[in-house]
């Protein structure tokens, strides 16, 4: 089995916010009392209902965060892509988390014990800005989402759900299909609907010209037009 290579946290933390922020000396403290993991596929970071002792730092691959509703189905709230973060709202507010992390696809995560980051704010006011910042589009994000969610018709909410992996994770260069590969289950799940739906809206979808969809993989064909029936359907 080949050993995949080490990761040099000296070289990839300073490469994003807000850890661009650090000093030489805060930047070997975070990794110095960070502890690195490596999660299998659809392997649990951490559950709803759990105390956050870490903020989590997605090294590589991507996260799925959802919130088990109403007889046990999954509400996917965001996939999180590498070099950004999660966990650190419920850290902030103290309180337990509200919905629950699994690996999307194998990943590397970097946990940051809750002392070393509230150190950090004490010392760096540049990295408590980059902070309220994240939270502030994370809120933004959820406010749009949750109307949609809640007062468009299943087309809409399928539109924007597509959109939303557009814009968020872009799309593969070579084939121009979406870059994150969902189940139905799983887009049922981001666009708050039955999974039966999910299928029967993307089949009208393709039959419409509005996308391309060859198994798990999805091409948007016309922006304009999902654009425009995810704001009026």
């Amino acid at each position: 089995m080949t050993k995949e290579p080490a990761l040099d946290l000296y070289t990839i933390l300073p490469q994003t916010r807000p850890w661009d922020t650090l000093s030489a000396e805060q930047l070997a403290y975070v990794i110095g009392q960070s502890k690195l993991q490596n999660i299998k596929k659809n392997g649990l970071i951490y559950a709803e209902g759990e105390d956050p002792r870490t903020l989590i730092c997605i090294l590589s691959g991507k996260v799925k965060i959802f919130k088990t509703g109403i007889e046990g189905r999954n509400q996917i709230v965001r996939i999180v892509k590498a070099g950004e973060m999660l966990g650190y709202r419920a850290m902030f507010a103290e309180e337990k988390y509200v919905t629950t992390a699994t690996a999307f696809e194998p990943c590397a995560i970097l946990a940051i014990p809750k002392q070393v980051i509230l150190d950090l704010l004490h010392a760096n006011n540049e990295l408590a800005f980059a902070f309220i910042r994240y939270l502030s589009i994370d809120l933004g994000i959820a406010d749009a989402r949750s109307v949609v969610l809640t007062q468009n018709h299943i087309r809409g909410r399928l539109a924007e759900s597509l959109l939303h992996i557009y814009e968020y994770n872009g799309v593969e260069e070579t084939t121009g299909n979406l870059a994150i590969s969902l189940s139905r289950e799983d887009l049922a799940g981001l666009s708050n609907m039955t999974t039966s739906n999910a299928i029967r809206t993307l089949s009208s979808f393709a039959e419409d010209g509005l996308i391309q969809v060859s198994g798990r993989k999805i091409r948007l064909l016309d922006l304009e037009r999902l654009r425009h029936i995810a704001k009026f359907e």
